[in-house]
C-alpha cells in the first residue's frame, strides 16, 4: 500500500510559479514509479508529468513541456512539480499517483497504470 498527500496548491497569477509536493508513505517508495495529473471542471484527467523510480525517464506532455519539471527525493518519500509560467489554462486539480514497478528506465503514461491516487490539490491561475 502506498498513501500519498499532495501539497502546494493555490492560487497564483499567469506567469506566475508553483512547486507542489507529493509525501508518499510506505517503505517501498524507491520501488514506485510517480506521476502527476491534473483534472479542470468539465474535463477528463490528464497526465502532465512522470517520473521513473530512481529519476529518469521523465515524461511530459506538448502542453507543459519547458514550464513543468517533476523531480523525487527517495530519501524523503517525496516528488515534486515545480510548475512556472503559469497559464489559466493550467487551473485544475492536480493529483499525485503512483505504482509499483521494480524494473528501470520506465514511466506509465496513461491513467489506468496507477493504482494509487493522492486527494488532490487545487491549482487556480487568475489572468
Amino acid at each position: 500500500q502506498v498513501q500519498l498527500v499532495e501539497s502546494g496548491g493555490g492560487l497564483v497569477q499567469a506567469g506566475g510559479s508553483l512547486r507542489l509536493s507529493c509525501a508518499a508513505a510506505g517503505r517501498t517508495f524507491g520501488s514506485t514509479i510517480m506521476a502527476w495529473f491534473r483534472q479542470a471542471p468539465g474535463k477528463e484527467r490528464e497526465i502532465v508529468a512522470a517520473i521513473g523510480r530512481t529519476g529518469l525517464p521523465t515524461y511530459y506532455p506538448d502542453s507543459v513541456k519547458g514550464r513543468f519539471t517533476i523531480s523525487r527525493d527517495n530519501a524523503k518519500n517525496t516528488v515534486y512539480l515545480q510548475m512556472n509560467s503559469l497559464r489559466p489554462e493550467d487551473t485544475a486539480v492536480y493529483y499525485c499517483a503512483a505504482r509499483h514497478y521494480s524494473g528501470s528506465l520506465y514511466v506509465a503514461v496513461k491513467e489506468s497504470e496507477y493504482n494509487y491516487w493522492g486527494q488532490g490539490t487545487q491549482v487556480t491561475v487568475s489572468s
